[in-house]
């Protein structure tokens, strides 16, 4: 895979696009407008950054992963392709998004394993949910829209929508509304958010926005 290391800016990068000198960005990335790529990141072929997007110092960007819009990636963050991260996901420093669930570096046979000789499996974050600080997702999983993982959770089952999780392995804890904020219970199936005033319902194991 052939990286350009030497231009500040991918070939396909709009022109507000911001890149470190010393970042590392392959020529076919595609960077929007407003994206900043800071310091000692690697952003590898094939990858898609929307605009207004924001990529911290030492942060690989795997090859093939999609990012939306008004994201944040921070410090050392690790996002291996084929992730996709919708608009407005906050991925904090020191997170792994793995897209190998049966890691191996060599066959039975002593073989080393090289590229196509396995399936990568995707992460997928859906629009505006959180991954706290040094967690880490297990492919395949999803984490659901306005989801919120807490810092050093290792996630290895689907979070839905507005769920908190926390803990090793992640288990769900509560729910959050569009802010971060704990939903209060106002009855059995009635939850609200005291920052926006949502109201949200527990459909089985849903919770549905009835704002």
């Amino acid at each position: 895979m052939t990286q350009d290391r030497t231009t500040p800016r991918a070939a396909s990068a709009a022109p507000s696009a911001d890149v470190a000198p010393d970042a590392a960005v392959a020529s076919d990335v595609v960077l929007a407008a407003g994206v900043r790529v800071w310091g000692v990141s690697h952003v590898e072929a094939g990858a898609v950054i929307g605009s207004g997007t924001t990529v911290g110092r030492g942060v690989t960007i795997g090859a093939g992963v999609r990012i939306g819009a008004d994201c944040k990636v921070q410090n050392a963050a690790l996002v291996y392709g084929p992730a996709v991260l919708g608009d407005g996901v906050f991925v904090g420093p020191g997170c792994i998004l793995t897209n190998d669930h049966v890691p191996r570096a060599v066959d039975p046979d002593g073989t080393v394993r090289r590229v196509g000789d396995w399936q990568p499996a995707a992460v997928v974050v859906e629009q505006g949910a959180s991954l706290g600080a040094g967690a880490v997702c297990v492919a395949p999983v999803r984490i659901g829209r306005w989801a919120m993982v807490a810092a050093g959770a290792v996630v290895v089952a689907d979070v839905p929508d507005h769920a908190l999780v926390a803990g090793v392995p992640a288990r769900q804890i509560g729910w959050v509304g569009r802010t971060g904020t704990r939903l209060v219970r106002v009855d059995d199936l009635t939850f609200v958010c005291s920052d926006t005033g949502d109201r949200f319902v527990l459909d089985g194991e849903r919770l549905e926005v009835v704002r």
